[in-house]
């Protein structure tokens, strides 16, 4: 009976994981460019089991992964001339704040900084081909294939890269990707980008709220089972060694 208890518990474990990803998934419904998480859960066969490491004695081994999803989300016209979507594949290159690589997001909303660098929300500069954009204080263009024009002068063109492989991509932050050592970006030689424009995130809360509901009711039935399990062993305890008259 111990063990039905403890196979319960460790599939909750997961669900509290899968509700906090869940809630980040709606918090950031929002967020440009922010792309969706899911949680991947497995149970092991015995096999497996034993090679996993355990937290605890009891804990029954199920694979816990949380995985990103890439599509590409709505698109929503604004009227600042400094917000730009990716239509089709690709991730704009941002230089990262501590020199110690590079950035990729698809999250296009724009801005220029005290010292004239386009540069994201966090304060991110936003790379071209020959490096960080410096655009002055002029109207800044930005053309379907990226090159960007300030007062219809040339200043550079917006880098855009992709990856073969997304599963390389980590996330940092909310809308912000690094990446392993091992992966490298590839030039996305024409991209197709959209000036005047946002994507929005691929979040449908309709689904992400049932989600959790659903997730909640699974956690819920495995607090039940324990305590029905509880209180077989409470009852079990409490006959064992009364004298029958």
């Amino acid at each position: 009976m111990l063990k039905g208890i403890y196979r319960a518990a460790s599939g909750m474990i997961p669900r509290i994981r899968q509700q906090e990803v869940t809630a980040n998934n709606i918090a950031n419904a929002a967020t440009p460019g922010f792309k969706k998480d899911s949680i991947f859960l497995k149970e092991l066969d015995s096999l497996t089991r034993e090679r996993v490491g355990r937290t605890s004695d009891w804990e029954t081994p199920m694979i816990d992964q949380v995985y990103t999803d890439f599509s590409q989300g709505s698109f929503e016209a604004t009227s600042s001339n400094l917000d730009v979507a990716i239509e089709g594949a690709g991730f704009f290159v941002l230089e990262s704040p501590d020199g110690g690589g590079q950035l990729y997001t698809r999250n296009g909303h724009f801005s220029i900084s005290p010292d004239g660098y386009l540069t994201t929300d966090e304060g991110y500069r936003v790379l071209g081909d020959g490096g960080p954009l410096a655009v002055g204080n002029g109207v800044v263009t930005i053309s379907e294939s990226g090159e960007t024009l300030v007062d219809e002068t040339v200043v550079g063109r917006l880098q855009v890269v992709d990856f073969p492989d997304k599963t390389t991509l980590i996330k940092q932050g909310d809308s912000t990707f690094t990446v392993s050592d091992k992966a490298e970006p590839t030039p996305v030689t024409v991209p197709s980008l959209r000036q005047g424009y946002l994507e929005r995130s691929n979040i449908n809360v309709i689904k992400e709220m049932v989600g959790m509901i659903m997730t909640l009711r699974n956690y819920e039935a495995g607090s039940k089972a324990i305590q029905a399990q509880d209180e077989s062993l409470n009852a079990l305890f409490n006959n064992v060694g009364k004298v029958r008259l």
